[in-house]
């Protein structure tokens, strides 16, 4: 997984440390595929995988589920193995369901919006008012790019994209401020899928332990 100035880069991705890119031609590829992306993408269905890594780079766990979001700020990311939770947001709150406790968790969307991938990538087109975008280049033919929040009190330091040619995302990176790497990798991925009305909508199962924060 690329890095910028004064990081080291990630084994993950870079297995051979080799960065490759053509000034004024390829540059300026990975955000302009995540301005594309935004701008072409009302809503969408994929698989995912994803690895977390302590800060000294120790995995931690993995896990992989499905996620689907709506523009703006509706998402459903559903984690399947270790466990099973659900995190659903509607736009207003987000809903966090652990299936073994039946333990449900609501926070409200604007404090909750970091706390989830998914709530990214579902956010609306002013996502350059909120982070600054820097192109990495190109490695293994994905053209990646690195969103720096501007708001220093965001829960990550930096979230990374990797984009394939034709504009399909399929990876993310996510750095929190606790030192801890999440990495994900997109599988599936389906662009503007039909979603039923109500699909964001989460109601508490019967007999659930509802906390809120």
């Amino acid at each position: 997984m690329f890095q910028t100035a004064n990081r080291k880069y990630s084994p993950w991705i870079l297995s051979l440390a080799l960065l490759i890119w053509s000034p004024g031609e390829v540059i300026a590829a990975a955000v302009d595929q995540l301005r594309t992306f935004i701008r072409e993408t009302q809503t969408v269905r994929a698989h995912f995988s994803q690895t977390l890594l302590d800060k000294n780079a120790r995995n931690v766990q993995k896990s992989s589920g499905t996620l689907e979001f709506e523009r703006p700020d509706k998402f459903r990311w559903i984690y399947q193995t270790p466990y099973e939770q659900s995190i659903v947001g509607d736009g207003r709150k987000v809903w966090f369901y652990d299936h073994d406790l039946n333990q449900v968790t609501v926070r409200e969307f604007n404090i909750a919006i970091g706390s989830s991938p998914a709530a990214l990538l579902a956010g609306n087109s002013t996502i350059e008012d909120n982070f600054e975008l820097i192109d990495l280049g190109i490695q293994d033919e994905i053209e990646w790019m690195e969103a720096i929040p501007k708001n220093r009190d965001s829960a990550f330091e930096f979230i990374q994209l990797g984009f394939s040619h034709d504009g399909v995302l399929q990876y993310m990176a996510l750095r929190d401020n606790f030192g801890q790497t999440t990495y994900l990798t997109f599988s599936e991925l389906i662009k503007n899928p039909v979603l039923p009305d109500n699909h964001f909508e989460f109601a508490p199962p019967d007999g659930a332990d509802v906390i809120s924060e």
